[in-house]
Formats: C-alpha cells, structure tokens, sequence
C-alpha cells in the first residue's frame, strides 16, 4: 500500500489513536477520570457527590479492583480516589501518580464525602455522569461514548463546554469503515515500519510487563499461572497464558499501565501477547513481528467497529481471532489463509457473553486465543466452515458484518437482562 494512499494514512492515524496507554479496566479509570474533572472545575474537594451511570459502566466497575486504591472495588471507590488524588490531565493514566499518603487517606475521605450512584438516563451503552458539590457551588462533568470523550462540562448552572455524544459527531475520528480484511492486510504487509514502530514498541513493552506480573503475582484466579503449571511450556499454552496472566493482573488491582485496543486492555493484551509469544517461539525477526501486531490490532479493531465499545458481546473474543490471524501471518499465512482463520475462529466462539470486567475475563481470553489459533490450525489442515453455517456468510466481510450485527443489535436485550441479573 503507498503512503499517500488514504487507507494508508487512516491506519496510522487510527493505531495512534487507538493504541494508547491505560492503567487498570477501561471503565473504572474513566469513572476516576470524570471525577477528577469534576473536582477540577468545581476547584476544591467536594463533600457531595452523585455518580450517574449507564448499566454497562455499571457492569464493568462494580466487579474489578480500582488500581491505587488500597483494593476497592466498585464505582464509589473509582470516583472517590479520582476526586481525592487523580491527575485529570493524564486521561486514562488518571491514578498513575497516586501517592502512598493519598491511598492512606482514602478510607477517611470515602468515610466523610456523600457519594450517591444513580441510573443515568441515556441511549449509549457507554456514559457516566460526576456532579461534585461544595458550600452551595456544583460541577457537574459527563462522558459518553469514548472513555475520555468529555461532552458537558457545567459549573453552578452555566454551561462551559458542550458537544453532541455521537461518535458521528466525532468530526477528528479517522474513518473507521476503511477497514477491510483485504487492505488491512496489504498495509501490514508493506507498510514503512517507522510510521507505526514506536506505537508498537510501546505495546509491546507494556503489556508484556503487565504479563510477566501477572504470573509473578497473586491476582484474581490466577487464570496464567493454573494453564503454566498444568498444561505446561508449549507455545499453544503459552500465548493463552500470557495474556490471561495479563488480565489476572488487570482485573484485579495491578498498577502497570496497558496498551488498548478498542478501548479494552484486555483486548489489547489478548490482540499483541499470543503474537508476541509466537514470534518468540518462531525467532521471527522485529520486522516480521511488527506486521503481525499491525495484523492483529486492525482486525481486532475492524470487527469492534460493528460491535461498539460496549456490548453484551465478549470483546476477547474479536481480539483472540486477530491474535489468530496474527500467528498466521508470522507462519507465512497469506491473505486467503488469515481471512479463514478469522471464519473459523468467530464460528466457534461468537457466543461468549461479557457479565462485566472482573477475574474472569482471563479465563475467556484464554478460550478466545484458543480459538484463533483453532481457528488457523483447521485451515492448515484443509478444514474450514462454510456460507451458511450459522453466523458463517460467505466471504470473511460478510461473516464480520454478521457478527456485529449479532453484538450490537442482536444482544441489547441480553445485556439488558445481564445487567438486571447482576444488579439485583
């Protein structure tokens, strides 16, 4: 693909855009960042606060640990420590500079300030709501659709900032529906490696320090030390372990930033660690590694585009299949060879449902990256799925735009029922 192409500018623009660094889960950072931003506009600790959130921010923060919190869990705790010491200029780094004293005194404030969560009224699966209170003054901040996408900022009645939620609105997006297997793959394949090295660097670094802990440490379950210690040392197991180790770590409390994809560090440890570990494995050169991470995080990025940042829909499982078109490509897949790997892959797993962030989203990414590679060792065996089976359409576009279909329109209703159930 040549650099003044437009796709090609678009697919930098988007990696940059997308391939960003956070600290713990998504939506509990963006809580604390809301929050921050709060406080920053009302200009003094608040002794009030509400919390509006939609039933999706509610499933993804009641359930993980806050990073820098003394262990909290929970949407009280994101917003009490983002308020007391978040750094609202560092986005979803936002807790990074939490200090020992500000974790200490943590207790003590949650003890004095009033924080009530209420259900936000809202169309979007994703948007939150911070109103601080202070001595008869108020601020109020609100976040929809992306995790840092502020759309209303508002102090003692007056408006200051205000901007329209859609992310068709969004009028500096690069466009997204650009996205296709076949030109994602020519990209990858030729793309000068300077434009894209240093975001990928990044990734790699990142993320796979926060594996390595992960299987140092004591987090959740332990989904990537039990698959290390009981299915041992083979290159399989080890992608499947490295990023569930990942999440282990996440999920449950670990301060390492993450590189995302799509809005999710679990999706993007789950799209880069199974490449990682089998470019190790192969002793494929840097470059060769590169192409494949370039792979696998625009496919995982063009199937979220049909699915939506939220969903009922286990967004691993959109990672692991481009984890596998990834591995494929680092074994010499071409074109033909990646686009059946992610047929066969979505096929197999497209029923995983997402019941929040928490522990146990390592085991699933762990059955995702399984299944990408599944997926691409049924196509080296002569063996795929074809148009018509089930979600199946032919032609690896069309199966793609079945998918999203089924996460985004398919499962409202279930995600509604999920959110019921886990709230009662």
């Amino acid at each position: 693909m040549e650099k003044d192409n437009i796709c090609y500018k678009t697919y930098v623009e988007i990696l940059e855009r997308e391939l960003v660094p956070a600290m713990g889960c998504t939506e509990p950072i963006a809580l604390a960042y809301c929050s921050a931003k709060a406080r920053s506009v009302l200009g003094v600790l608040p002794d009030k606060v509400l919390v509006e959130v939609s039933g999706n921010i509610v499933k993804n923060v009641k359930s993980v640990i806050v990073p820098n919190s003394g262990g909290r869990r929970g949407i009280e705790a994101a917003a009490a420590v983002g308020i007391l010491a978040g750094r609202e200029d560092l986005e979803l780094e936002v807790l990074s500079k939490v200090t020992d004293e500000d974790i200490a005194g943590l207790g003590a404030y949650m003890e004095k300030v009033e924080i009530t969560v209420a259900p936000l009224d809202t169309p979007y699966l994703l948007d939150m709501a911070v109103t601080a209170k202070k001595d008869g003054s108020r601020a109020r901040v609100r976040i929809a659709q992306e995790h840092t996408n502020i759309i209303e900022i508002e102090k003692d009645g007056k408006i200051l900032f205000e901007k329209q939620a859609g992310e068709e609105e969004d009028c500096d997006a690069p466009d997204y529906s650009l996205l296709t297997i076949e030109k994602i793959y020519d990209f990858a394949d030729t793309a000068d490696l300077e434009d894209v090295k240093a975001v990928l660097d990044r990734q790699i670094a990142y993320n796979t320090a926060i594996a390595e802990e992960g299987l140092r440490g004591d987090y959740g379950a332990n989904i990537g030390r039990v698959l290390m210690e009981e299915y041992g040392d083979r290159i399989e197991n080890r992608a499947k372990a490295m990023a569930a180790a990942g999440s282990d770590a996440r999920m449950n409390g670990c301060d390492l930033p993450v590189i995302i994809n799509s809005g999710s560090g679990n999706q993007g440890m789950t799209a880069s660690l199974p490449v990682i570990e089998y470019a190790k494995e192969l002793k494929c050169s840097r470059e060769k590694l590169y192409r494949a991470l370039l792979l696998s995080n625009l496919v995982t990025l063009h199937q979220k585009t049909g699915i939506g940042r939220l969903s009922a829909y286990c967004g691993a499982v959109s990672a692991g299949a481009g984890a596998g078109a990834g591995i494929a490509y680092l074994e010499g897949g071409d074109l033909k060879v990646v686009a059946h790997t992610l047929v066969n892959a979505l096929a197999i797993t497209s029923g995983i449902v997402c019941d929040g962030a928490k522990a146990s989203c390592a085991a699933k990414i762990a059955v995702a990256v399984d299944t990408g590679i599944l997926g691409y060792k049924m196509y080296k065996k002569g063996q795929q799925f074809y148009g018509g089976d089930g979600l199946v359409a032919k032609g690896v576009e069309n199966t793609i735009r079945n998918i999203g279909r089924l996460g985004k329109e398919g499962m409202k209703e279930t995600d509604k029922e999920i959110i019921r159930i886990m709230t009662e």
